[in-house]
């Protein structure tokens, strides 16, 4: 089993990667694999609906980082959304990076446990993960929870490591997507089937 955790600060080593490495070394601990993929920071385009990804398999025309990610995406059970608060929102690298990725490559992102992880010195948080958890909602993705909305606080590493409360939420939340993979792997040893999808249905409300 192995986990990707999707770190969208443009600071490698800041705040939200040390909120990460603490949800990481709970799934190590529990014995799942993990991988930190950093998105950098070069410019990340939006997406603009073209629609090329879903003549070229799921390939972005753009050759960037979220290729890179969705190459990887059929070598992990489960992911881990992690950004830091901007203006209230996940950072804006982060959000045309899963803006683009959960249009390109969603086909390869249904049934996998999901969780989303913010940092903040102090507020927007809860708005931010509200905007983070709509991706895996609409995904088909089920959304791992900890004891506590997963977030830290902190100017910089040193004083998110002080958030011990923050700290025992991602250990938390690292233990408890170690469950749910096992719990599904459980499943699937015992014959149990993943849930049918119902062809899809869209509904116009302008008539």
């Amino acid at each position: 089993m192995k986990v990707l955790l999707i770190n969208g600060s443009p600071h490698e080593h800041g705040c939200t990667q040390t909120a990460l490495a603490e949800v990481t070394g709970a799934l190590e601990a529990e014995g799942v694999a993990t991988e930190v993929f950093w998105i950098g920071t070069q410019p990340i385009a939006g997406c603009i609906g073209c629609g090329v990804c879903r003549e070229n398999s799921g390939a972005c025309f753009r050759r960037d980082v979220v290729n890179e990610v969705a190459a990887r995406l059929d070598e992990c059970d489960g992911l881990v959304l992690g950004s830091p608060v901007h203006y209230a929102a996940a950072s804006g690298a982060m959000t045309a990076f899963l803006d683009r990725l959960f249009f390109s490559a969603s086909a390869r992102l249904v049934n996998k446990p999901c969780a989303c992880v913010v940092s903040a010195r102090r507020a927007g948080t809860t708005a931010a993960l509200d905007q983070l958890l709509k991706y895996p909602l609409i995904a088909g993705m089920p959304v791992v929870a900890s004891q506590y909305w997963p977030m830290v606080h902190g100017m910089n590493p040193d004083e998110v490591r002080k958030d011990a409360e923050g700290l025992q939420i991602m250990r938390t939340l690292g233990r408890n997507m170690a469950w749910l993979l096992k719990s599904i792997e459980a499943g699937r040893r015992a014959g149990l089937p993943l849930p049918v999808r119902e062809p899809r249905v869209g509904t116009s409300f302008i008539r």
